[in-house]
């Protein structure tokens, strides 16, 4: 699979270039090259859960495409969305929700450009997820999981689908959330406690979107994190859920939206 960001425009410019060197102007401005936005999903969420911010992009004319995150292992999904990576034609913004701030946080390549953060955890090398979200009081997300064993030994962790709503969607609507309790894709334990490798935050910019009313991870957290990594922007939605990008696909795709116009 390749991807290709506005074929039509580079070979617009490639042509106006031509044009005014042949009329003997000086030099052209370079038409600003968009680029693709990449989604990678978190826990307890799946590829579909960016349906409302796509319709966003989509609008905005901005290239971008939802991964499917594995929800394995740290370094195995970062793999996956790597490849995903490897296969597009220019730069590209990363955007991960929740446990897929990790998975981002992971990728160095050139064609990155910038990292947003919705919801998500930005972990410093060697922090866990599970380290993040209990280092400030305010999750509930244990109390809530139903845990499966597998056949290798690890274990899958889902949100009990009764307990859903409250927990991860409280601010979506009854119908929309009892269908993503049942669709839920559930993180495996070697995820949850994988570590981080060195993360780009450090030498990529980067935008934060949260909720003050999240209680997967605390609110403090957020905030610790942003500033951690010494965000671009910051924007904290007042009373909104961890279920950001469906509760609050506007504010979610403006964050983006501005984040690739900076790096355009």
């Amino acid at each position: 699979m390749r991807i290709t960001n506005s074929a039509k425009i580079a070979a617009a410019a490639v042509g106006l270039s031509a044009a005014l060197a042949g009329s003997g102007c000086a030099s052209a401005e370079p038409t600003p090259v968009q680029p693709t936005i990449v989604l990678v999903h978190g826990a307890f969420a799946e590829s579909a859960s960016w349906n409302g911010v796509i319709d966003r992009l989509n609008q905005q004319g901005l290239a971008n495409i939802a991964v499917g995150n594995p929800l394995r292992s740290v370094q195995g999904d970062a793999d996956a969305v790597r490849g995903v990576v490897a296969a597009i034609n220019g730069p590209v913004v990363l955007v991960g929700h929740s446990y897929g701030g990790q998975v981002i946080s992971q990728i160095n390549d050139p064609k990155v450009k910038g990292l947003v953060y919705v919801a998500a955890f930005a972990p410093e090398e060697g922090e866990t997820i599970g380290e993040l979200s209990g280092k400030f009081p305010g999750s509930t997300l244990g109390e809530t999981l139903n845990k499966v064993t597998l056949a290798d030994g690890s274990t899958d962790l889902y949100i009990l689908p009764e307990k859903y709503q409250k927990q991860f969607a409280a601010d979506v609507p009854d119908a929309q959330a009892t269908l993503d309790a049942r669709t839920q894709r559930p993180l495996n334990d070697r995820a949850l406690n994988g570590k981080s490798g060195a993360p780009s935050w450090k030498t990529l910019p980067s935008w934060f979107v949260y909720p003050d009313a999240d209680y997967n991870i605390p609110v403090a957290a957020h905030r610790f994190m942003a500033e951690r990594a010494k965000a671009r922007a910051t924007v904290e939605i007042p009373g909104a859920s961890h279920a950001l990008t469906v509760s609050q696909p506007d504010a979610v795709a403006k964050v983006i939206v501005d984040a690739a116009g900076a790096v355009s």
